[in-house]
């Protein structure tokens, strides 16, 4: 590949993702922020947002149209998610999550199980997760323990999963497990839909978590689970390849998560210090403040260039996908990261309180440089594209 390409790759962003920019940010704010601090110290689950995205169709908006969804493209759906996630990280975390579940049947499941799952999520009647991570297969995800053997047409599932997104809540999952224990390693792994419905299914505690503590996450534990044999999403053996073509389409939407959780800090931080007064002015007028505000949304509007210009490959299903998905990733967490705690400083103590959002944002944005691939491994995907 050549990284080069991309100073070509121009794009403007559309009158269409503008108003839509709009309309989403006009909900998070009236529907959505008034109840992040209370989702964050109540540690439950953000049931306003998710009433109000479905309301407004921005719960899985990248959902076909000819499977009653609205059809979102890539970088539409990413500028949801960086609204919401503006607002609330945890609230965000309903339409990436739908994406994530869902990605793999788009890319790799029969039209059958495609009809029979995507509209109910596209409508709003359920929600879906993925389950790939286990306790001893995190980042070396070929090497998971998770078993399903075939019984007749049925398949019977037996193991556990770890870190899954709004476990409990969502209805339907997308898990991996290997199907052929004798099998080619990474070549012998199928995916299934579980149904939360499914005997032998359950979930483990919730796990307590510094930070997105509105969207619950848990483990999930199969005891002799059995899956009819048309609930598997493509072909015996091509489930970590499903699996790893969504992670390079669905690393944009954490990209899109980090920036709009990095935005939110920097707006807040810019209010601040044009209110908050020392030595007889406001400290937005010290040069060292300037050039921390000024260092803070330069970093973060390349954070959003790379995100956006990520979702278009995404969309297009460019061959470089891998590679950019990786890097918006990869820089844009770390930019929330500087971003957030950067916002802290310039409340002082205030900031390293709880009577102002910008703590929990710094919190929720530790998480964007772990999940969907550590940034350690991103940088692994990268150096593997450059080197191939």
């Amino acid at each position: 590949m050549s990284t080069g390409d991309a100073a070509f790759d121009l794009f403007k962003i559309s009158e269409d993702h503008e108003a839509l920019r709009e309309a989403v940010r006009a909900v998070a704010e009236d529907k959505i922020a008034p109840y992040a601090a209370a989702v964050d110290e109540e540690s439950r689950y953000p049931q306003e947002a998710h009433d109000a995205l479905v309301a407004s169709d921005f719960h899985a908006p990248h959902i076909p149209e000819q499977y009653d969804g609205v059809g979102a493209d890539a970088l539409a759906t990413c500028i949801v998610i960086e609204e919401v996630a503006r607002a609330c990280a945890s609230s965000s975390l309903i339409p990436a999550v739908n994406k994530l579940g869902t990605m793999p049947l788009i890319l790799g499941a029969s039209e059958e199980v495609k009809a029979k799952y995507l509209p109910p999520v596209a409508r709003g009647e359920s929600t879906f997760s993925y389950g790939l991570s286990e306790r001893e297969a995190g980042s070396d995800t070929a090497s998971m323990k998770t078993r399903a053997r075939r019984d007749g047409d049925d398949w019977v599932l037996n193991g556990q999963k770890s870190w899954i997104t709004n476990a409990g809540v969502s209805d339907f999952y997308t898990v991996l497990a290997v199907t052929d224990p004798e099998g080619k390693r990474g070549s012998n792994v199928s995916a299934f839909v579980v149904e939360k419905s499914d005997e032998g299914f359950s979930f483990g505690e919730k796990e307590r978590k510094l930070g997105i503590k509105g969207s619950p996450t848990r483990e999930l534990h199969f005891d002799n689970v059995r899956i009819p044999g048309d609930r598997m999403v493509g072909a015996p053996g091509e489930g970590l390849k499903i699996a790893l073509r969504t992670l390079d389409h669905t690393r944009v939407t954490i990209g899109a998560q980090a920036v709009g959780i990095a935005q939110g800090a920097l707006d807040f931080a810019v209010g601040y210090v044009k209110e908050r007064k020392q030595f007889g002015k406001a400290i937005a007028d010290f040069q060292g403040i300037q050039f921390m505000l000024a260092d803070m949304a330069m970093e973060l509007e390349a954070a959003r260039q790379m995100v956006y210009v990520a979702a278009a490959k995404s969309e297009r299903g460019d061959k470089d996908l891998p590679f950019f998905g990786a890097a918006a990733k990869c820089y844009a967490s770390d930019v929330a990261m500087k971003v957030t705690t950067d916002a802290v400083q310039l409340l002082g103590g205030y900031g390293y309180t709880k009577d102002f959002p910008v703590e929990r944002m710094m919190r929720d944005a530790k998480i964007t440089q772990i999940y969907e691939g550590t940034n350690q491994i991103q940088r692994m995907v990268m150096a593997r594209q450059l080197l191939r």
